[in-house]
């Protein structure tokens, strides 16, 4: 039946008139996107490795020349160690009282990342599987704290950005295969078929994290999504469908795509937000970073015709943690990192910014997180809410909301404000 929605609702795409029968377009969401906000962290670098956030994992490489991603690690080390070295870690880096800190914290979402090679193995690559297990276990835990999950193929075959978050990274080719392309729409047909039915936990799946632009045809992106609407739809008449921006502003670029008059249900726009990866934002000042929080993102988001999330977004006012940039490259922050393109301005010093533990940020640092923090839960929830990114990081303290949380630089309760109306003068 479903199959035969998506068809209907690609031809009322052509014809600007819904198709949708009125009965499949009803929500039965476990949770309200048009009146509760969504208020969440992603639960980075468990089932997708990225070496800023566990870097104790990549530390028999730190020069970076041979191994720098998920994909070149597992290869290095071949399956039966890469399993050994890589089941450890998913039984161990998050806990149920983990689940339940992030319930006591006022959160009701969680965000996890997962590789395509996790749902659907390809013969002839690195990566290692027993991941689903574990994701199993969580999916329990978020239901016994009473905490929805999105889940998130944050790497596509080939890679859908270039960057090792995707799992491998380098060069941008999800799209130069037709293998590389189906075995994307296998993952989806995978994930869903697996944990759509898990319909009073599971409330959304995203099929991909962070296509670039730059890298990926859009109209097959676009085209991408509307496979991986009808392919949910197979499996669940409801589960939100979340959709990234590919980095582009999401009301200017994607209103009219896949909105409530398009012929589909349930679709949600993902929007991340950071402010440190280029010269000019890592220059700004911090009232610089908190008028763009304020006065350009909250605006855009707010005017965007989809439920509309904040998927990923931080504390961090610099790139100083450790191999943000990549394993083996340095911060824009201090001059030390190098593109071949950017000038190797200096607007600071690393030296002990924002690293190690978030007790020795200075008094000025602390400051300044905390406003930082305000600004954004302000302006995120302009619309449908907003997911921080990570609950923990082994030494990347403003990435990390458990230890912000716990030192007082992350409100609790979330709507405790120390600088109050810092976004009163936007257009929201």
């Amino acid at each position: 039946m479903h199959r035969n929605i998506f068809v209907a609702a690609l031809a009322a795409v052509s014809t600007g008139v819904s198709a949708v029968p009125s009965g499949s377009r009803t929500r039965d969401l476990s949770f309200d996107y048009n009146n509760d906000k969504v208020r969440g962290v992603n639960l980075g670098g468990w089932f997708v490795l990225e070496p800023w956030i566990t870097p104790s994992l990549f530390s028999d490489w730190s020069d970076g020349n041979s191994v720098v991603d998920e994909y070149s690690m597992t290869k290095t080390l071949g399956k039966d160690e890469a399993f050994r070295r890589l089941d450890s870690h998913w039984s161990s880096w998050f806990q149920q009282s983990d689940f339940q800190d992030i319930a006591n914290a006022g959160l009701n979402h969680v965000r996890i990342p997962i590789g395509y090679w996790a749902v659907a193995p390809v013969d002839g690559d690195p990566y290692v599987q027993g991941q689903l297990k574990y994701l199993d276990q969580a999916i329990g835990w978020a239901r016994s704290a009473g905490i929805k999950v999105l889940l998130d193929i944050h790497g596509l075959p080939g890679s859908q950005n270039g960057f090792d978050n995707s799992g491998r990274r380098g060069d941008i080719s999800w799209q130069g295969t037709d293998p590389n392309r189906d075995l994307a729409k296998k993952a989806v047909d995978a994930l869903a078929g697996r944990y759509a039915k898990e319909g009073d936990v599971v409330t959304a799946i995203q099929p991909v994290n962070e296509p670039a632009n730059w890298g990926v045809d859009m109209g097959y992106l676009k085209s991408y999504y509307y496979d991986a609407w009808g392919t949910v739809r197979n499996y669940s008449p409801d589960t939100a469908i979340v959709i990234h921006d590919a980095f582009l502003q999401p009301d200017k670029n994607w209103n009219g795509f896949m909105n409530a008059g398009s012929g589909v249900n349930n679709v949600a726009i993902d929007t991340h937000q950071y402010q440190i990866f280029s010269n000019g934002e890592v220059s700004r000042s911090l009232q610089d970073h908190v008028d763009y929080a304020c006065k350009t993102v909250g605006p855009f988001i707010t005017d965007t015709d989809k439920w509309t999330i904040v998927g990923e977004w931080s504390a961090a006012l610099t790139d100083c943690a450790q191999w943000l940039n990549g394993l083996g490259k340095g911060a824009r922050y201090d001059g030390t990192f190098y593109n071949g393109q950017d000038p190797q301005n200096v607007y600071g010093t690393c030296t002990g910014k924002y690293q190690g533990d978030v007790n020795n940020f200075s008094d000025a640092d602390k400051k300044a997180t905390r406003q930082y923090v305000e600004a954004q839960l302000d302006a995120y929830e302009s619309h449908t809410g907003w997911i921080y990114w990570t609950w923990k990081a082994e030494n990347a303290p403003e990435w990390a909301m458990d230890g912000l949380i716990k030192a007082g630089l992350f409100p609790q309760p979330l709507s405790d404000r120390k600088y109050p109306n810092q976004c009163s003068g936007s257009k929201y």
